[in-house]
């Protein structure tokens, strides 16, 4: 900061407050009971690194600890780990990263990046629902605790850990007392007007009792009372019990008072709302009405009848609504949803439902890579992220059942733009490299996983197996005529070209690439793409008006059809043209858009290269200290991309340009504390404040505190260009 006298200090206004970090998400309903072991867990989480709360299902674990957590204020937030729906230990760590919202393009292991992430941060870890994943939970909280210092972690599951120095909190049951109060607020949203008065509070403690407390089964007796009352609800419990007492062999008596609490409410189902509990159980995590009726309908089961049928299991909490960015969702509660898969296995139908269910996420996908070329786009990348559990479950049936390799190799190919979109690339290239592992007979589908691969593997700066797999893409497609596939491999192994140095290679191959696409009549997000990547190779050769024109015509056709990904690269190139121009507010505005439209993807790397670039265009805008900000958080976003700047002296040319401006006005000290204060700065806070100008010019470029901005008055130094100012051949591939 400058004083009006010249001089430097620090700032001094009080402290802004910026929004509480975390993916804890608000109580649906009322926090019950349970205030005495909800100070103790509050107390030895704040003494323990480690502390696990275990307890049967259904007992409450998840709710105390998301209580629990909400109460304390770590540094870097309170982060959400839900395990139920992960069904594989190699993906505990993707599913981590994904709750922190942790996006890597690199091919660097994914525990490696959790750790780098986790190392100077300060956070509450929740892991819940670990117990099937529990060698793979176990190693990566061990490792990350060593690690990683400022970490704590509250584990939920059935058992402990096992991990040292862990803190064990066993939960009970409620007693009687709480889990009638616990009754009497969930029995008020099957019937409004229900109370707890003398009349009903005995048979209400007596169900209580005879559910052992267990808050699961108390809620879903609560549900019953929109057609029974309570002393109808104690008679047909006492008669269940009779009937499914011992549940499993060995089990704990919790173990099998719970079983016996679902049994009893799954007994009071209708046969049409049984099969279809169980039906629904194939699903992991959410899922939306069209696919229950696809997968569930049928076969005993009128397709017609299977939104009145869900309505029901809605009404006795069976199942949940949820709204999500992707419009309604349901799920099962996990214990709930274990209790139906029992069932369908014992139905003889859980492999026709499974297929059934592979089937519908192979068409989802299909229709989904359709419209991303079309105004539908952000509403694909919210429905594929919604569905990302249920995909899951889909390649690995067809990756681990015989002779279904094919259907793994087009679903994971398929879903291309997902991977490279949506900022997706490390989990991408898992699934494709293991569904390219085995042998398969079906050619297409081969190629469309070896041309998502080969553009995931450059994207993630990997560039000698994305030559391999693009060159074996090419010679395969060549020999059994698959001129798209070909085409495709020529375009990608010239943006390969592009980043990698030799641009003039870079353009033959994709102009030879664009012409082809335009031969055989082919118009899609790829297409664009490629005619963005020529543009970009134009003008690191300095031919701007041809870069500018193919990029206005990539714009009215997205402008056309309503597509925002592949316009987002042209903005990019046009930003460049601007800046060369010397228009500095156009390049701005162009290079924001980009940035708006990356971010609502996900686009870690159109994120990055929209920042970096903002700084040289802020740098020579006169904002000397912004501009060394922005490139401190570019800095710590490219190692989660790849090689910053590719390791290239020609793409390099707009950092060292924008730092040798920033280092003559401020000095090399100033300069480092602007660049590690925006280092510290989160990608949604940079984002944000990149986006809001008028913020950031009466705060100032330090957060999160406000004052006065550097002293603008002195004009910058004006240098030609040397080469584009971007780092970013690489995304317009």
């Amino acid at each position: 900061m400058r004083r009006s006298d010249g001089s430097s200090h620090g700032p001094s206004n009080p402290p802004c407050r910026p929004p509480k970090p975390g993916n804890l998400a608000l109580e649906r309903n009322a926090f019950v009971g349970r205030s005495a072991e909800l100070a103790v867990l509050t107390g030895v989480l704040e003494a323990g690194r480690l502390v696990t709360v275990t307890g049967v299902g259904g007992v409450g674990k998840s709710r105390l600890a998301a209580r629990a957590a909400s109460l304390a204020e770590p540094h870097d937030g309170v982060w959400l780990v839900e395990l139920a729906s992960v069904s594989r230990p190699h993906l505990v760590e993707y599913a981590v990263a994904e709750a922190l919202e942790l996006t890597d393009h690199t091919s660097r292991p994914p525990r490696q990046v959790l750790l780098e992430h986790l190392a100077e941060r300060r956070l509450l870890l929740v892991l819940d629902g670990f117990e099937h994943l529990l060698d793979a939970s176990r190693s990566l909280v061990r490792d990350l605790l060593r690690r990683a210092p400022g970490l704590r972690v509250l584990a939920v599951g059935r058992r402990p850990l096992g991990v040292e120095g862990e803190r064990l909190f066993p939960l009970c049951p409620m007693p009687a007392q709480e889990a009638a109060e616990l009754f009497a607020d969930r029995a008020t949203a099957a019937r409004p007007d229900f109370a707890l008065h003398d009349g009903n509070l005995p048979d209400v403690l007596e169900v209580c009792r005879r559910l052992d407390g267990i808050p699961l089964a108390v809620e879903l007796a609560a549900g019953r009372l929109r057609g029974l009352s309570p002393a109808q609800l104690l008679l047909r419990l006492d008669d269940r019990f009779t009937l499914l007492t011992g549940g499993v062999s060995g089990a704990l008596p919790r173990h099998q008072t719970l079983r016996t609490a679902i049994g009893w409410s799954h007994e009071l189902c209708t046969p049409d709302e049984r099969l279809l509990w169980a039906r629904l159980s194939v699903f992991s995590g959410r899922f939306d009405l069209e696919a229950a009726e696809y997968i569930c309908g049928g076969f005993g089961l009128a397709d017609d009848a299977v939104l009145d049928v869900l309505g029901e299991l809605l009404a006795q909490s069976v199942v949940i609504r949820e709204e999500t960015p992707a419009g309604v969702r349901y799920r099962m509660l996990d214990t709930v949803r274990a209790y139906g898969a029992d069932w369908l296995e014992a139905m003889g139908d859980g492999p026709r439902l499974r297929r059934r269910h592979r089937d519908w996420y192979v068409g989802l996908a299909t229709s989904c890579e359709v419209e991303w070329f079309s105004a539908r786009q952000p509403d694909v990348a919210a429905r594929v992220d919604a569905d990302l559990p249920n995909l899951r479950i889909a390649l690995d049936h067809c990756l681990s059942e015989p002779g279904e390799v094919h259907l793994g190799q087009y679903l994971t190919g398929t879903l291309w733009f997902y991977w490279v979109g949506c900022g997706r690339l490390a989990e991408g290239r898992h699934w494709l490299e293991r569904s390219l592992e085995q042998a398969c007979d079906n050619e297409d589908a081969r190629l469309k996983a070896l041309r998502a691969l080969g553009y995931v593997a450059i994207l993630q700066g990997d560039m000698v197996p994305a030559l391999a797999a693009l060159q074996e893409c090419q010679a395969e497609a060549k020999r059994i005529g698959n001129i798209t596939a070909a085409t495709g491999a020529v375009h990608l192994i010239g943006f390969l070209e592009l980043v990698t140095g030799d641009v003039p290679r870079g353009e033959q191959l994709l102009r030879s690439a664009l012409d082809q696409y335009h031969e055989i009549g082919e118009l899609n997000s790829s297409v664009l793409i490629c005619q963005v990547g020529l543009a970009m190779a134009m003008a690191l050769q300095g031919d701007l008006p041809g870069a500018v024109m193919l990029c206005e015509d990539v714009r009215t056709v997205c402008d056309d059809h309503g597509e925002r990904w592949a316009l987002a690269y042209a903005l990019y190139v046009l930003a460049f043209a601007s800046w060369a121009d010397r228009d500095l507010a156009a390049a701005r505005e162009l290079l924001e858009e980009f940035l708006v439209i990356c971010h609502g993807f996900h686009d870690l790397l159109g994120t990055v290269l929209a920042i970096e670039t903002l700084a040289l265009v802020t740098a020579e805008d006169g904002d000397f200290a912004e501009a060394a900000l922005l490139q401190g958080v570019a800095g710590r976003i490219w190692p989660s991309v790849g090689l910053p700047r590719f390791g290239s002296s020609q793409f390099n040319a707009s950092h060292e340009l924008c730092e040798a401006l920033v280092r003559d006005h401020l000095g090399d000290e100033k300069y480092d504390e602007w660049l590690t204060t925006g280092a510290q700065l989160g990608t949604d806070a940079a984002v944000a404040r990149v986006l809001d100008r008028k913020h950031r010019e009466q705060a100032g470029p330090v957060p999160p505190q406000c004052g006065p901005g550097p002293d603008a008055s002195q004009a910058p130094n004006r240098r030609e260009p040397a080469s584009c100012p971007t780092e970013g051949g690489k995304a317009a591939g």
